[in-house]
C-alpha cells in the first residue's frame, strides 16, 4: 500500500481513532519489554536486565500519555466519534489492568489492590450498559481522571521498584520510596471507589428499575 493510501485510511478512519487504536496494539510490547526474558538474546546482558524495568516504565508511560493526545486531537480536529468514546476508555482499561497483572506476575504488588481497581472497571461498564439502555449517558467526572493519573503515576514508580537500582539503594531510601510509591497507589485507589460511588449517584433514576414510574 502506497504512502499516500496508507495515510488516506488514516484520515478517513480518524487521526484520533488510529492513535487510540495504535495505543491498544501496543500493549503487548509494554508487556514483552516488562515480563519476557529478552535481554538474554543480546550481549550485555548485565546491562539490559538492570535498564529492563526503566525501559518498560518509559514505554507504560508514553502508551498511557498518548491517551491526552488522542483527546486532544479529537477535539481539535472534530473527530469525536461513538467508535472513539466506546474504544479510547477501553484502552485505557486494558492498559492500567495488564500492568497491574504484570506487577503481581513479577511480585511486586499485591493481587488485592488490582482487585479493587479491575472489579470497579467491571462494575462501572456494566453500570454504563444499563444507562446506556435506559437513555442516559454518564460522563466521565474528574474522580475518574484523577484516578487515571494516578494509577499511571503509581504504576511506573512500582516498576521501577524492581529494578537493580532500587536493590542497591540504602535501606532508608527503598523505605521513602516504597511509601511514595503508595502514597500514589492508595490516592488511586481512594479515587477508584470515588469515582466508583459518583458513578452509582449519577445513575441513580436508572438503578431503581424500570418498574418504578421515574421521570
Amino acid at each position: 500500500m502506497s504512502q499516500q493510501g496508507s495515510k488516506g485510511m488514516i484520515a478517513q478512519f480518524g487521526y484520533a481513532n488510529t492513535l487510540t487504536m495504535a495505543r491498544i496494539f501496543l500493549i503487548p510490547v509494554f508487556l514483552i519489554v516488562l515480563l519476557v526474558d529478552w535481554p538474554r538474546y543480546f550481549p550485555s546482558t548485565g546491562l539490559l536486565y538492570q535498564i529492563r524495568p526503566w525501559a518498560a516504565a518509559i514505554v507504560f508511560a508514553v502508551i498511557a500519555a498518548t491517551d491526552g493526545v488522542d483527546g486532544y486531537i479529537a477535539r481539535s480536529r472534530g473527530e469525536i466519534t461513538t467508535f472513539g468514546k466506546i474504544v479510547d476508555p477501553l484502552a485505557d482499561k486494558l492498559l492500567v489492568t495488564a500492568a497491574l497483572l504484570a506487577l503481581i506476575e513479577i511480585g511486586i504488588l499485591p493481587a488485592w489492590v488490582a482487585l479493587i481497581i479491575i472489579a470497579r472497571e467491571f462494575v462501572i461498564s456494566g453500570l454504563r450498559m444499563v444507562a446506556s439502555a435506559e437513555g442516559l449517558v454518564i460522563a466521565a467526572s474528574w474522580y475518574g481522571k484523577i484516578k487515571t493519573l494516578l494509577q499511571v503515576i503509581a504504576i511506573v514508580l512500582f516498576i521501577i521498584m524492581g529494578s537493580a537500582w532500587y536493590r542497591n539503594i540504602d535501606h532508608t531510601a527503598q523505605v521513602w520510596y516504597a511509601s511514595v510509591s503508595w502514597f500514589f497507589m492508595g490516592g488511586a485507589l481512594l479515587m477508584t471507589i470515588m469515582s466508583m460511588i459518583d458513578y452509582f449517584k449519577n445513575a441513580a433514576k436508572v438503578l431503581v428499575g424500570p418498574w418504578t414510574n421515574v421521570n
